[in-house]
Formats: structure tokens, sequence, C-alpha cells
């Protein structure tokens, strides 16, 4: 992490400084900013007579811990200053349908610490609503023109000098998460988290430098839980999981320079409304989410970063699946290369004594639950520019055991019944590289791009696609699974990175060059589509959609339909290994029965279907045509 700002006392301190910043998006008066109190009442202790006997854990925010009372102790002195917390799930409830597993991504929120007489009051400015000016009236009635939030408030238990100790455990043993409303929601039953069987958990509980992590123990009761909840937990009236909360140092504004939002780009982007925006331009600001890089040597063509993008894999991925995730993950080098930066991106294995929580760390985690179910790239920003500080990818572990088992009803390899088939192995193993890549790519910023797969002919391919398993049909007439997805990184996921994180000289941005590398992009065929006109049964794209390939849909099909018959024609008990009940055929035989399911539901896209773009006015791309008749 780099240098941060450090605390403002006054409105018109924080108005001057955001005024200064060219583009930055960061609001002018985030909150009222009261200086703490300079005496304190002789009844009030200090903080070193209050937590003698305490075991201090020294930082960004200090923390004691008195472990007779089993309490975590905060003391507070970064007054006004505008700090990340977010809660994460370190430890969750398998169970994909609830989506609250291990690794879950919680809020996050801009907070400063105020102090009013005896309370401390942990407040959110207000980020939606900004005014962007050095005009402090013009901001103060932006922001006194919408509320902020008083996430909590303590009161003072003792004071030295303009430094304050609170009683943090009952804020730490919130339901930050909202575990009890997700369990609501799910119909799951009515739960309530139980103080009792709740505490602070010490042993990932650490302060460093620019980042406090604390974690603690919560415990869930009801009578009549769900039938969801008594699947994972051991006693389904009493689920015990854990909850991880940071506070982060935030980066000095002004030292990164956000990227404006493009829709042919390929990025989520985030908005916000500026109110000192000129009458004639837009109020709505939106920008993209994207990691800092900045080049080691400015005036290179291509140079090393100053630091590096690093992501850790979980190091209780086993092999042979961990080569192949550290594989996928490094593929991303060769898109930053081709951004003009050298070394820009890679993995490691997480250290055994770090925690994939902490804030510092952007993590890989292998994650398991009882059903399969989606794998998540997500990642932390700072909500006051969108740079995005840490990025958390989530891996389904039986993910690649389906990706195996839609191997065997293919080939049904087992014909003694004992057999290794190799090539389901690596087919298997191709496709979570391809994953590891692909989630990895939303966690640096990008979107799906689902076109891409119907461009392959013309050079265009992407890791950010969902890519349907290729299989052939041999002249002897058995199935191949020789070529199953592409290899390494995408042409269009090279064009994102170069429009997302080329920098130009002077570190601003140059509009005509990000204009030109998505514009020579469209004129070779790379271009981009997303979920909303993918997703929908309605969408009308003709190309655009989930787990398809070919660019010509219909003929697609048809190849694939002999894949399938010749699959069903040989599929029997050799599509399961001796010892096996012959009622798990069923199990393999699902995926091949529809196996053409989803190319299927492409080709009827065609009928009465568009071609498009995200054509912007006056950039020289055909908006729409139709599907020429005797395509249909």
């Amino acid at each position: 992490m780099r240098a941060r700002l450090s605390s403002l006392s006054t409105l018109a301190a924080l108005c001057a400084l955001t005024a200064s910043l060219v583009g930055a998006p960061t609001p002018a008066a985030a909150a009222p900013l009261l200086a703490p109190q300079d005496e304190s009442e002789s009844s009030t202790p200090t903080i070193e007579s209050k937590t003698e006997g305490m075991e201090k854990l020294d930082g960004f925010i200090p923390l004691y811990w008195d472990d007779e009372d089993g309490k975590i102790w905060l003391e507070i002195g970064r007054w006004n200053e505008q700090i990340l917390h977010y809660t994460s799930l370190p430890a969750g409830f398998g169970q994909n349908d609830l989506g609250l597993n291990r690794g879950d991504l919680g809020g996050s929120q801009v907070v400063i610490f105020r102090r009013v007489g005896p309370k401390v009051f942990m407040e959110e400015p207000n980020q939606t609503y900004r005014a962007i000016t050095d005009d402090p009236l013009e901001a103060k009635s932006v922001a006194d023109g919408f509320p902020s939030s008083i996430h909590w408030g303590w009161t003072v238990a003792a004071q030295t000098d303009d430094r304050v100790l609170v009683d943090a455990t009952s804020f730490f043993l919130r339901d930050w998460h909202d575990i009890v409303g997700s369990l609501r929601r799910s119909n799951q039953g009515t739960f309530s988290l139980d103080a009792s069987r709740s505490a602070p958990f010490r042993e990932r509980t650490r302060v460093f430098p620019e980042n406090t992590e604390v974690e603690v123990t919560l415990t869930f009761t009801s009578s009549q839980p769900g039938a969801l909840v008594r699947q994972v937990a051991a006693t389904g009236g009493a689920v015990t999981i854990r909850q991880h909360h940071s506070f982060v140092q935030l980066p000095e504004l002004g030292s990164y320079t956000p990227r404006a939002f493009d829709p042919r780009g390929g990025y989520g982007g985030v908005s916000w409304y500026d109110f000192a925006t000129p009458i004639d331009q837009s109020l709505v600001k939106r920008y993209i989410r994207r990691h800092r890089l900045e080049k080691a040597n400015p005036g290179a063509a291509v140079s090393d970063p100053v630091e590096p993008i690093v992501y850790y894999l979980d190091p209780g991925t086993p092999e042979p699946v961990r080569t192949a995730l550290m594989t996928g993950g490094d593929w991303w080098a060769e898109a930053f290369e081709a951004a003009g930066f050298s070394n820009a991106f890679r993995m490691e294995i997480l250290p055994d004594t770090a925690d994939p929580m902490d804030a510092r760390y952007s993590v890989v985690q292998w994650v398991h639950r009882s059903t399969r179910g989606w794998s998540y790239g997500n990642s932390i920003v700072d909500p006051r520019t969108v740079e995005i500080l840490k990025g958390h990818v989530t891996l389904g572990s039986l993910r690649v055991r389906q990706d195996y088992m839609i191997g065997e009803g293919l080939t049904s390899p087992y014909a003694t019944g004992t057999e290794s088939p190799d090539d389901v192995l690596a087919m298997s193993l191709h496709r979570i590289r391809q994953l590891s890549a692909h989630e990895i790519g939303h966690t640096i910023g990008l979107s799906h791009n689902y076109i891409a797969s119907a461009e392959r002919d013309a050079g265009n391919q992407s890791v950010m696609d969902y890519p349907h398993p290729r299989s052939s049909l041999r002249s002897d007439g058995t199935i191949s699974l020789d070529d199953p997805y592409d290899e390494g990184i995408g042409e269009w996921d090279k064009v994102a990175i170069n429009w997302g994180y080329r920098e130009f000289a002077g570190g601003g941005d140059d509009a005509d060059a990000l204009n030109a590398i998505l514009m020579d992009a469209a004129d070779r065929g790379v271009t981009f589509l997303t979920d909303q006109d993918a997703r929908p049964a309605s969408s009308a794209h003709a190309q655009n959609h989930l787990w398809d390939n070919g660019e010509d849909v219909a003929a697609e099909l048809e190849r694939m339909m002999d894949v399938r018959r010749v699959a069903l024609d040989r599929f029997g008990e050799s599509s399961i290994e001796t010892g096996e009940p012959l009622a798990m055929m069923e199990d393999v035989l699902v995926p091949l029965y529809l196996h053409h399911r989803y190319q299927a539901e492409a080709t009827s896209k065609v009928v009465g279907g568009l071609y498009y773009t995200y054509a912007l006015r006056g950039d020289g791309q055909e908006p729409l045509s139709r599907v020429p008749a005797a395509q249909q």
C-alpha cells in the first residue's frame, strides 16, 4: 500500500484538496467534521490505566484484548479521516443456494470517526451524491441535501490526549453480514444471534500499519431451521460461523486517476451524481473498476510496474488443481504485456501464516460446498475513486467434478471398469485453468463477453466468455476431447486490458487513443457484448449467448447433435466405474442428454434476431441490423 491521506481538520481543507484533483471523483464535503474534545473530565481514566494487564495490538487502529473478560477495546485517534470498513465470511455455510460461503464479501463503507461529547460515532458520508468543487458553501449544500449514515455509537471509556478508548465488543459481535435476514429470505427459518455462544476469534485478530483485522465467532439459533441449513450444519438449530471485519487506510486522494466508463470497453462501472457539474454536462459520473498500475519507467513502451498485481492461491488447494489454477491465473501477464507492462501480474501461493481475509492480499480461494454452484470474482474498491484495493475469487471445488462427469458421459471410457481416462482428466483441468483466469478477470475489472465465442473464427476469443466444452468425432467414430477449450488469454482480453490499464504520458487519459484501441479491435471483428444482451430468454442478439460455440450457431448445433448421438449410442455400464451403483448412470446421463441444450437455445434466437453493437454516436459502427432472411 502507498502513502495515505492524513486527517483533515476542517471542511475548508477537504474542499480545497478535492478541488485540486483532476477528475478525482470524491465528495468535497463528506460529512460534518467535528474536532475531538481537548479536555476530559477527571473521572475519565487514561487509556494506559484502563488497559493495564490487557494485550495491546498496535498499528493502524490499535486494539486491546482483555482475555479476562473476553472483550475487544478500540483506540480511536484518527478523527474525521476517511477509512474503509468492510466485512467478510472466513467460515461459512457451504451451501450454494444460501450464498453465505467461505470467502463471501459483505458490505463496505467509507467511514469517519467523529466525537460528540462523551459519544463517538462511526459515520458513513453519502458517496452517491457529491459536489466536486472549490466552493465550500456549494459543497455543504449538497452534503446537507442527502443523509449520511451513523452505523455505530460508543461511549468513551478512557482518554489520553486526543485518543479515546471504547468497548467495541458488541460492535464486532453484531450480525453485520445480515445472516439472519439472508436465512429468512431463503425460507430457512427465523434465526437470532446468540450472544452467549459468540465471542472474538483471537487467532485471526491482527493489526498492521495500514489495516486492522478483527474476526469473531457468531452462533445463530432457531427452533425450526430450514432444510438447507439442516443439510449443512452439524446441528441445524445452532449454526456457528465466523465473521471478519477490516478497517483499511485509504489511498491518498489525487494519487490515482480514475478512468471514465465506456460501454464498449468491457468493464464494470460505478456511478454517482456530481451536483457541481456545469448545466450543459451530465450529472452522472461513471468510472471503471481497476487496480492501480503505474510504470516504473513512464517513458518506456514496455516497463515493469512500480508495484505488480499479485494474487495468492489458497494453500489448501490440492494437486493437480493447484497447478491448473496457478497456470490459468498467470495467463493475465500476457494481457498486461499488450498494455505496456512487463511482469505486471503473477500468482503466488498464500503463505501459511497469512489470512485470506486480510485486506493486503488479493486471493483465489478453493471453496467447498455441499452442492455445485457458481464461482465468483469480487473485489473491494475505494468508493471515492473506484480503485480496486483487493480482489477476491471464490472457486467452487465441485465444478471440476462436474466437468469430469461430462467427459465420462461423452466418452464412456470404462470398458473394463478400472480405467483412468487421461483425456477426461485433462479436459477437466483445462476447464478450471480457464475458470481461474475468468474469475480473476472479474476481480481486475472485466465483465463477461459472450460474443467472443461467435467471433472465434475471426481471431477473437476471451476467457470472459462462458465456454461450452468442444468435442468432435474421429474418423474411427470415437469421440475426441483433444481441444475442449482455448488455451491462454484471448484477443479480446488483451484489448480490454490495453484499454483499461494503458498508461499515457502525463498521467492522464488520452480520449482519442482510448477510442482508437476499441475501434481498431472492432475493425478486426473483436467486440464486446455482455449479460443484459445474453441472459434473458427475450434477448435479441443472434450471436450473444452463454455456453455456446461457433459463428454459425445452427451448423454448430448440427455438429453437436452428431456427437451427442454417438455418445448416447455408446452410453451404458461403461460410463461408470466398476463397483459404482448402476443407478449412478442416471447422474452421468443427464448432462449428456442435455449436451445440446444451450446451443439449441442460441439457434432459436437467430429467428427474428438482430445484430447490434454498443455503438456511440459518431464512432462509425453500424448500431443495428437484422439477421438476413436466408440465414433465418
